[in-house]
């Protein structure tokens, strides 16, 4: 497996990559991406690549064009390179949220990201938790969909252990992804009724299920400006939660978000490394997991031609 796999890295993801490295036993392949004074992306390989199986880890996140500029200028380097196979890790896929047209006039970007993708060369991708699941249909090409959810449900059986808990769906979207979670650690399952007044504006309208003097946990796919979360933590308060916590694979943590989860009620927010994160440093609610192994596991599935089903939750 040494001899045939090389692992690169982008600017996003640097310390996600090394864990992976080491966790597959796999040196980190030598590439090294840099700017012109113009703000054009350079890539050098500074390894033999020709006949390799590579991965390129590298979320799209914040500098989000920056960052996708990357993958595909590292992308096309590999493949004049003569790699055998080429791809592409992203454990957080940006503009997943632009997955169809929600008014007249208004583009599907997902649908351009992943050919944009496509065209630089990647043969297959893998992800985390897209916000949308239809978005691997946008590519005619091999997608892995990975869930965190076994990182997420690890942490929470262990903290939790022997507590009365309830897991809270912020919306009725993602009641499918709470049910799911509710059911592999036996709590109880409740849904906040919200309605959305504009982007990134939420309105919480009220709450279906019990929560009275119970630990609830609030799970999302990702946390944004943390709006919907906020006003989720305070209807739960209202109803008579005993704790309020909070749960998502993706922390954007756009604008105000750090300054409303310190000043809630929500007592510690979960994240995963997807996006790369200071854990403490931003707040000290925060508490990162990685899921380096997870991504290590499902690399060294695919290269080896196993089954990669299990993984999913």
């Amino acid at each position: 497996m040494h001899d045939k796999i090389k692992i690169f890295s982008g600017n996003s993801n640097p310390d996600l990559t090394q864990k992976i490295c080491e966790s597959l036993g796999v040196p980190l392949g030598a590439a090294r991406v840099r700017r012109f004074s113009d703000g054009e992306v350079l890539v050098e390989i500074g390894e033999n690549v020709r006949g390799r199986d590579v991965y390129v880890v590298q979320s799209t996140c914040a500098p989000t064009n920056d960052n996708l500029m990357e993958l595909l200028v590292i992308t096309d380097a590999l493949k004049r390179a003569s790699a055998a196979t080429i791809t592409a890790v992203i454990p957080y896929y940006g503009y997943a949220r632009q997955d169809r047209k929600a008014a007249p006039r208004t583009p599907i970007t997902a649908k351009l990201v992943a050919d944009l993708i496509t065209t630089a060369g990647v043969d297959r991708v893998v992800t985390i938790d897209l916000h949308a699941g239809q978005i691997q249909g946008f590519f005619n090409i091999p997608v892995d969909n990975l869930f965190a959810a076994p990182v997420i449900i690890n942490y929470l059986r262990d903290r939790f252990s022997g507590e009365q808990v309830v897991m809270v769906s912020p919306d009725a979207g993602g009641t499918e992804r709470a049910r799911a979670f509710a059911k592999r650690l036996e709590y109880s399952l409740a849904v906040i009724d919200k309605r959305r007044t504009g982007p990134n504006v939420a309105e919480v309208m009220h709450l279906i299920g019990d929560v009275r003097d119970k630990v609830a946990i609030i799970l999302d796919d990702m946390i944004d400006t943390a709006g919907t979360l906020t006003q989720a933590a305070k209807a739960l308060k209202e109803n008579g939660a005993k704790a309020i916590f909070a749960c998502a694979t993706h922390g954007v943590l756009s604008g105000p978000a750090i300054e409303r989860i310190n000043s809630s009620d929500i007592e510690e927010v979960v994240l995963t490394d997807t996006i790369p994160g200071r854990g403490n440093d931003l707040s000290p609610k925060i508490r990162m997991l990685s899921v380096a192994d997870l991504l290590a596991e499902a690399i060294r599935r695919i290269h080896e031609d196993e089954s990669v089903s299990s993984l999913f939750l």
